[in-house]
């Protein structure tokens, strides 16, 4: 099926085509840009901050790297200077190490010979390339009895308590005594030539020195948004056993322990963790790499990292301010672009309007003056100037036309006056024939048997009470009979039973048939309701009148044999300007199909099985067609069906249009 010219134009208007234009920068294009920007702006702003995290991360690496050559050379000083020559020649070597031990801020300090003296960690590398002649620095791990060997107040302070940690590894320790120590060693010759390994060693446990020097060199610079915080810790494990994390207050997160996702990373993988983490009781911009020994095995983690959520803060601000920005572009650049698109489909509108007005057959609509007078104006102008033309012409058309219909029509209707007499004629004379015919040929057999019934009655005389019963049913029958014939004679010759015409008020015409069947509606076990509406009376045999309401009533009561509702209802009703009363008969039986409506009111047509004659219907017509009125019917199977009666109102001189 095509389109309709609405739908196509409304699929294809210069008015969307504009509002495309205007709109779709605005509201389409730049909104995707500004999403592509904004996508890769954050993209690019956490990228910076991991590269921050690198960067920071690079510095405390090296930090601790300069720690390690500096506790190598602190000892190579040492052994290279003129005390410890003295020191090794008078035999006073254990009281220098003793007094140098806590310049140098050491923990432990010893000379160790290949030959001689156990040596106390003889399995270590550093001891060994000293040893062997080559000094050497390294991070080892020292147990607890060891360090007890070499210094028991680096056991003691070696010892962490662990604290139970959100998104940390299930673990059943509940204390860490493992020691990370500055393991350093460089080769020594004694007075007389023995070569031997002076051994130091600064335990990092506790160490909150160093980490907080690492976060003054990387955030003591200000670079962090209000509200940062930098973070630096060096892990034993996955413990913490030196950070400015805070736990609470101003306690360090001492023995707290780094998430399962960061361990198995740089722990268990070996590799370097540059992303958000969970630390403690927060999410960082997290930094993290393996610590190894001098072995090469994994022992620990160093870490930076700072707070990640003023950097969201600062994200949503930022995002919060782009969109604000485009939202006020948006804000004051569309009413400018929807006014000039205005501009340009509002006389097209105005003009399809016009054209929709003339299509609709209203040719006087023009588009008028427009507020615009470039070439849009000026083809609404020739475009009134052609609507002028065809209304004119149109006028002549139509009133040729209108005397042609009226002539066609004024023709037709004596036509079909002239048929529809023409049939009525021919119906009512067929059917007078042969109602004469039926009256005639029944009303003497009916006579004989009236007469003959008086003779048997009188000749039986007393005896004729025997059989009254059955003399009633024959008399019964006789009547019905004649009353039969006379609803014949009435439809064939209506004019020679017309009945005496008075003024009518309907209600109470109704009111008296009510009466009248009664008996009828409580046998049926029907509700009747009434509404009197009407104000006017009508012109009408009262008689004909409550012989068709009646009609009209019993034949709602065969249409509900089980019972029902039956609604009569009269009202003032005016038709084709005529005023007039309407006098409504309403039941709720099963209905009248469609097929059978258009003849319910041809004579001997009936919808009952049994009884009817199927002269009531077409009688009452005929009877309410010869005062001005008509009856109609509406019916729907299954609701029940309404029959309704209207007649004129004859004008009173107060009525009667002046």
């Amino acid at each position: 099926m095509p389109e309709s010219p609405s739908s196509d134009w409304r699929l294809r208007s210069v008015r969307s085509r504009l509002l495309a234009i205007a709109l779709l920068p605005m509201g389409v294009v730049l909104p995707v840009v500004l999403g592509f920007a904004l996508f890769w702006w954050l993209a690019q702003f956490d990228a910076l901050l991991i590269s921050k995290a690198n960067d920071d991360l690079i510095i405390a690496r090296q930090y601790l790297s300069r720690l390690k050559e500096r506790g190598g050379e602190q000892l190579t000083a040492l052994a290279q200077s003129q005390a410890f020559a003295d020191a090794a020649r008078s035999g006073g070597i254990r009281r220098l190490l003793d007094a140098r031990r806590a310049e140098l801020g050491l923990d432990f300090l010893y000379l160790v010979e290949r030959n001689g003296a156990a040596t106390p960690d003889p399995e270590r590398k550093v001891v060994e390339a000293a040893l062997s002649g080559r000094p050497e620095t390294a991070l080892d791990l020292f147990e607890q009895d060891e360090m007890m060997r070499l210094s028991p107040g680096m056991a003691e302070r070696a010892r962490v308590e662990l604290v139970k940690t959100p998104n940390a590894a299930e673990t059943d320790r509940t204390v860490e005594t493992r020691g990370l120590v500055i393991h350093s060693a460089t080769p020594v010759t004694l007075g007389d030539g023995r070569r031997a390994a002076l051994v130091g060693g600064a335990l990092l446990n506790g160490n909150l020195g160093f980490v907080d020097t690492i976060n003054d060199l990387i955030y003591a610079h200000g670079e962090l948004p209000a509200g940062g915080q930098g973070t630096a810790t060096l892990f034993l494990g996955d413990v913490r056993i030196a950070t400015n994390v805070r736990l609470f207050g101003d306690r360090r997160a001492l023995g707290t322990r780094v998430s399962r996702e960061v361990r198995d990373a740089v722990l268990g993988e070996g590799r370097t963790w540059l992303d958000s983490a969970f630390v403690v009781n927060d999410r960082y911009i997290s930094a993290y790499e393996p610590i190894v020994d001098g072995g090469g095995t994994r022992v620990g983690m160093l870490y930076v990292g700072f707070l990640e959520s003023p950097f969201r803060t600062v994200r949503w601000t930022m995002i919060a301010a782009v969109l604000a920005a485009f939202a006020l572009a948006a804000a004051l650049t569309l009413p400018f672009l929807l006014r000039l698109a205005r501009a340009i489909f509002q006389p097209l509108e105005q003009m399809n309007r016009t054209i929709a007005a003339v299509d609709a057959g209203d040719l006087s609509a023009r588009t008028g003056n427009l507020a615009c007078h470039d070439e849009i104006g000026l083809v609404a102008l020739r475009f009134d100037e052609l609507l002028d033309g065809l209304q004119a012409r149109d006028a002549e058309l139509r009133t040729w036309g209108a005397e042609l219909d009226a002539r066609v029509a004024e023709r037709t209707r004596q036509l079909e006056d002239a048929r529809r007499q023409l049939v009525m004629s021919e119906k009512l004379a067929a059917i007078g024939e042969i109602t004469a015919g039926v009256a005639h040929e029944i009303n003497n057999p009916i006579a004989v048997i009236q007469g003959n019934l008086e003779v048997a009655r009188e000749a039986l005389g007393p005896a004729a009470l025997d059989v009254k019963t059955e003399f009633d049913l024959i008399d019964q029958q006789v009547h019905r009979v004649n009353m039969i014939v006379t609803r014949l004679l009435q439809f064939a010759r209506p004019d020679e039973y017309a009945g005496y015409v008075e003024q009518v008020a309907p209600g109470s015409v109704v009111t008296d048939c009510l009466v009248l069947v009664r008996h009828l509606l409580e046998r049926a076990a029907i509700t009747v309701e009434t509404t009197d509406a009407t104000s006017r009376e009508v012109e009408v045999s009262r008689t004909e009148l409550q012989q068709v309401v009646i009609n009209l009533m019993v034949n709602a009561i065969h249409a509900m044999p089980e019972g029902g509702a039956l609604t009569i209802s009269t009202a003032d009703e005016a038709r084709s300007g005529a005023p007039g009363v309407a006098i409504r008969v309403i039941d709720t039986s099963v209905g009248v199909p469609s097929d059978k409506l258009e003849k319910i009111f041809d004579p001997f047509f009936t919808t009952r099985t049994s009884g009817g004659t199927g002269l009531g219907l077409s009688t009452s017509y005929t009877l309410m067609a010869r005062y001005g009125g008509s009856i109609t019917v509406e019916s729907e199977v299954g609701r029940g069906s309404t029959f309704t009666i209207w007649l004129p109102v004859a004008l009173s001189c107060s009525d009667a249009p002046r």
